[in-house]
């Protein structure tokens, strides 16, 4: 156990390195109305380095929010709008002949940036996805027999649509693994709406996001995320909520072993305390507790509990689930 006066000291250094957090919320909020679970959620994904996966129906400010918090880090933003006949040549780049010189050149493609909207990820074939995960995973990219390594910060915040099924593809377990959150996004409230209807009619209303935070501080932010204290108490706490998705007998949960096909992996257990530690840090704290873990739990393991048939026929969903699961596992 770490003593106390290091845990106030680091309590006190992560108040003060996190005030852009507050920076960043009011910038943001110059331009997007309500929609504050879906903010929060992108820093987190910004300052845990993990990239995030948004689903909601079509205007619900998905793309604004995206493009928005790229404006207010000053960094370097790509949107790629995925279609069924894109080729991965179009994300990443490729080799192209350039006669003057005689040998081939190497055309960079808009993966090369910081901040990649990949905008309906879900309507390009999966060759193209699998082009996106080399990126994501290893922050790498290979165009011929080049390797080069991607900007930091760099992460991926894709949008997918959930009503539509006609002409998409599907995203395999293994490639939504990689997204370290998936936000489920919702309507606004009727008073959100209205203002959202002023704004947007009103032709001097929308005031432009000026950049207030550097590439250079969210990286400094991300190491000392990583710094954030987490107590024994709370890795047991969450690697109980993961093998709860795996063995729920083990929990007294015998009634979900017939709906779980598989459960979270280690990754799980690992998103789950960084990005625990990231929401403790945007609450501006040094240290996490069991209510950081609670409060991120269905972003990081909703897309991460497979489902049978049968909780399909019964209508069971994962948040269902993970509901169970979070009232069944002792809080520390």
């Amino acid at each position: 156990m770490e003593n106390t006066s290091d845990i106030r000291q680091l309590n006190e250094k992560i108040h003060q390195a996190s005030a852009f957090v507050d920076l960043l919320n009011l910038e943001l909020g110059k331009v997007i109305v309500g929609q504050r679970y879906m903010v929060e959620r992108l820093l987190i994904g910004l300052l845990a380095g993990g990239h995030v996966l948004l689903e909601g129906v079509p205007g619900l400010a998905k793309t604004l929010s995206i493009k928005s918090l790229s404006s207010a880090i000053n960094a370097k933003f790509s949107r790629i709008q995925f279609t069924p006949d894109l080729l991965p040549a179009d994300v990443i780049g490729t080799m192209i002949y350039n006669q003057q010189k005689n040998e081939f050149v190497v055309r960079r493609g808009p993966i090369f940036a910081n901040f990649i909207l990949a905008d309906e990820i879900n309507r390009a074939p999966a060759k193209v996805q699998s082009a996106l995960l080399e990126a994501m995973q290893e922050r790498q990219i290979t165009i011929g027999d080049t390797t080069f390594k991607l900007d930091d910060p760099f992460l991926v915040l894709a949008t997918q649509n959930p009503i539509e099924q006609e002409g998409t593809y599907m995203l395999p377990e293994a490639q939504v693994d990689r997204f370290m959150l998936k936000v489920t996004i919702g309507y606004p409230t009727k008073e959100e709406e209205r203002h959202i209807i002023r704004q947007n009619l009103n032709p001097t209303a929308t005031a432009p996001i000026n950049p207030v935070v550097q590439p250079s501080d969210i990286i400094a932010a991300r190491k000392l995320v990583r710094e954030v204290y987490m107590d024994e108490k709370i890795e047991r706490y969450i690697i109980d909520i993961v093998f709860a998705t795996r063995n729920p007998e083990d929990y007294k949960l015998q009634k979900l072993k017939p709906l779980i096909s598989y459960g979270g992996s280690p990754r799980a257990s690992i998103s789950l305390a960084m990005a625990a530690k990231a929401y403790a840090f945007t609450k501006r704290r040094g240290y996490v507790i069991p209510e950081d873990v609670r409060s991120i739990c269905f972003d990081v393991m909703r897309h991460r509990v497979g489902l049978t048939y049968e909780a399909e026929a019964e209508n069971v969903t994962s948040e269902n689930i993970l509901s169970e699961i979070l009232n069944a596992v002792e809080v520390p």
